[in-house]
């Protein structure tokens, strides 16, 4: 209840961010949502609507293809997401287009930086990537950079290229405060020390699509046996496994680090 909670909150405030900031100055946003603002800034079309419309097909794909709680909260997000652009007026508390770019860009970072603490995601072209990455495991980042670079393209042709650039610096500041808020690390590597190594194996084994290292280690102070366990995640993951390793141990010792790059085998079979 708490994660769908903070993922209508952190979904109300994005709504906030595009209507208050972002759409009366004719500046997109990343993804889907900032394509459902330039077809609702040309056409007499309502951008929650479009938004919606948008994010519908990859849903529905989502749905067969990812199917866990991570579709359900995405899911959740779009709709309130929508919902959100559709009864939100639409309000120019700034005609300075930097400072819109700006304060846009944190409340978008800060709204989707909750629901991803939640363990969801706004739609739109995070949908892809994971599918994308599921089946191929191209690197998460790279295809969202890409992705939103072809926005900023558009923004400027449709536009002008005043307006590509703000929406630069919005793309910009909202993974800024999104790395802020959560993390923008794609993939995490987890090194976790506790003394109920089996329980904590099969609880993530259960749990978590991901190949587990286990080693023996001891404690240098008090001389105890523990087990070491190591393993590499997306940080869609992260939440929800720091969540089962307190259900398991809330007194092991976690270390969590920026992994650059995987070799070999990152799915477990």
């Amino acid at each position: 209840m708490k994660n769908f909670c903070m993922v209508v909150l952190g979904s109300v405030i994005v709504g906030l961010g595009y209507n208050f900031f972002l759409i009366p100055n004719k500046i997109l946003s990343s993804g889907l949502s900032g394509i459902a603002i330039m077809l609702g800034l040309i056409t007499p079309i309502n951008t929650g609507v479009l938004n919606f419309v948008l994010n519908l097909p990859l849903l529905i794909v989502a749905i067969f293809k990812l199917g866990n709680k991570f579709v359900f909260y995405t899911i959740t997000s779009v709709v309130v997401l929508s919902v959100s652009l559709y009864v939100i007026p639409v309000i120019q508390l700034s005609t300075e287009p930097i400072l819109s770019s700006l304060f846009g860009g944190v409340l978008t970072g800060l709204g989707i930086g909750i629901i991803f603490k939640a363990s969801g995601s706004s739609g739109g072209f995070d949908i892809i990537a994971m599918l994308l990455a599921k089946n191929k495991d191209f690197p998460l980042g790279s295809i969202l950079s890409a992705l939103n670079g072809i926005v900023v393209i558009i923004s400027g042709f449709v536009f002008n290229w005043d307006a590509a650039l703000n929406t630069l610096v919005a793309i910009y500041t909202t993974g800024k405060v999104i790395d802020t808020v959560h993390t923008n690390h794609i993939k995490l590597t987890l090194m976790i020390i506790t003394n109920k190594g089996n329980e904590m194996k099969s609880k993530l084994l259960q749990s978590v699509y991901r190949g587990i290292t286990i080693m023996d280690g001891e404690g240098a102070y008090s001389g105890e046996s523990r087990k070491v366990l190591l393993t590499v995640i997306t940080r869609y993951q992260l939440t929800d496994v720091k969540k089962l390793i307190k259900e398991v141990d809330e007194n092991a010792f976690v270390n969590i680090t920026e992994t650059t790059e995987v070799m070999g085998s990152f799915h477990r079979n």
